[in-house]
């Protein structure tokens, strides 16, 4: 009878830009030992976070069945473990493959072993660490036009990660961060177009210590540098993909619902777009991390994203949205009946409040770009999924163009629709995408 082995396979890829500078690494474990089978790590060149998971997928696969090349089928059984919902959830059969850059991928992974050979686990990031080095050193290796090589020095210093039902009692994985990278991406993309050689698998021997983690800190915001070259290389910017909540009863009425009325749910088809934006955002598998306004149709929003990309939603009290006072629940026409004076020059004025105790659009601007700087140290060269209201999406984009508060009224913001803005370590913003309603169909 011929006896099972049983492997543990973790793999994770990253791409500094998404699409740019691309690599992935991978790990196969004895799940009795806890010891280091095979590792491999590989530039790619220029491509996106998913196309570099994918790829650490296949490469550890391949490590896995190059163990035991004589193994009969059904004999060698690995236990896929990745961060990416999405390679996991595809590769499970539960998610259709609809991008045409996955398809063959995909295929390719499915063919290294027999399916029932493999099962496929999502695990959060943090327990991804090992693999997530690897592909980290394989970028790094890439942007200096070598080639990757196992580490061969420095220390452990994260706290293990937490253990799984194959794990040994004392297991534990390596630092590392691929989706941060370090801040080298523009001497990457210089020779993006390069392919660099593939990784290299070891034979069963001893772990060799770990590599130490390699996320830097955003330097502090300084005056903006302008203009092409000036700036220095500041690594991978904090791009903050800014979507509208869907509708409520009130939204098509263009009511005034801001943060001092009521707190409205979304409708039947404010909870559709939800699920909408949902599935594009499944599908670009870009989003790292989610933040929310703390008002209902915002969090409601959120949550139908995070359930479906197995995310986490940390609420951010400065993204809610304007208080309108007394304007609350009112259409512009029945604002301009009761109030029109204050009405004439809340329209002109910034520092002008809506009546009863409203904020000004200079309040909400102090305070959402304070909400702004506290996420963008945090999540520098992540891309943050910020869901929020009109006033706060329009002025983060403001602020963005250097625009004055009036153009705020010159922009059109559609529910469920998607903005998105980069931030920069020197201060720059990039906007990207403004009102994009395309997923909406």
């Amino acid at each position: 009878m011929t006896a099972v082995r049983r492997l543990v396979m973790e793999a994770d890829g990253g791409s500094r830009g998404n699409p740019g500078p691309a690599g992935y690494g991978a790990v196969v474990i004895d799940p009795v030992t806890g010891e280091t089978l095979a590792e491999a790590a590989e530039y790619i060149g220029v491509a996106t976070n998913n196309v570099a998971e994918y790829r650490g997928l296949i490469a550890g696969l391949e490590a896995a069945k190059a163990l035991f090349p004589d193994a009969p089928d059904g004999s060698v059984q690995v236990a896929v473990r990745m961060d990416s919902k999405l390679v996991v959830e595809q590769m499970s059969g539960r998610w259709k493959i609809k991008h045409p850059d996955m398809k063959p991928l995909a295929a390719r992974a499915a063919k290294i072993l027999p399916a029932a050979s493999v099962t496929y686990e999502w695990i959060p990031r943090a327990q991804n660490k090992h693999a997530d080095r690897l592909a980290n050193e394989a970028m790094d290796a890439g942007g200096r036009g070598e080639r990757w090589e196992p580490s061969s020095s420095t220390a452990d210093l994260d706290t293990p990660r937490t253990r799984g039902p194959l794990d040994p009692p004392e297991a534990s994985g390596p630092p590392g961060d691929a989706a941060a990278g370090a801040a080298k991406a523009r001497a990457a993309l210089a020779g993006a177009r390069a392919q660099a050689p593939a990784g290299t698998a070891r034979t069963p021997a001893a772990q060799p210590p770990a590599a130490t983690a390699r996320t830097a800190a955003r330097p502090t915001r300084a005056t903006p540098q302008v203009g092409w070259g000036v700036a220095p290389d500041l690594g991978e910017p904090a791009t903050f993909v800014l979507l509208r909540h869907g509708e409520t009863a009130l939204t098509p009425e263009k009511r005034f619902s801001g943060s001092g009325g009521t707190d409205p749910e979304l409708s039947a088809a404010g909870r559709d777009q939800a699920a909408r934006a949902a599935e594009h955002f499944a599908a670009r598998g870009t989003v790292q991390e989610i933040v929310s306004s703390p008002l209902r149709r915002c969090r409601e929003t959120a949550a139908a994203v995070a359930a479906r990309l197995g995310l986490e939603v940390r609420v951010e009290d400065g993204l809610r949205e304007t208080d309108f006072g007394a304007w609350e629940g009112l259409t512009f026409a029945e604002v301009r009946e009761r109030h029109g004076e204050d009405l004439t020059t809340w329209l002109s004025s910034p520092e002008a409040a809506p009546t009863g105790g409203g904020e000004s659009f200079i309040e909400v601007a102090d305070r959402v770009a304070a909400a702004r700087d506290g996420l963008i140290a945090r999540h520098a060269g992540r891309t943050v999924l910020v869901v929020t209201h009109v006033t706060p999406i329009k002025t983060l984009i403001r602020l963005a163009l250097e625009a004055p508060p009036q153009s705020m009224f010159r922009m059109e913001l559609s529910a469920a629709s998607i903005s998105t803005v980069a931030y920069y370590g020197d201060g720059n913003a990039s906007v990207r995408l403004l009102n994009d309603t395309s997923h909406l169909g």
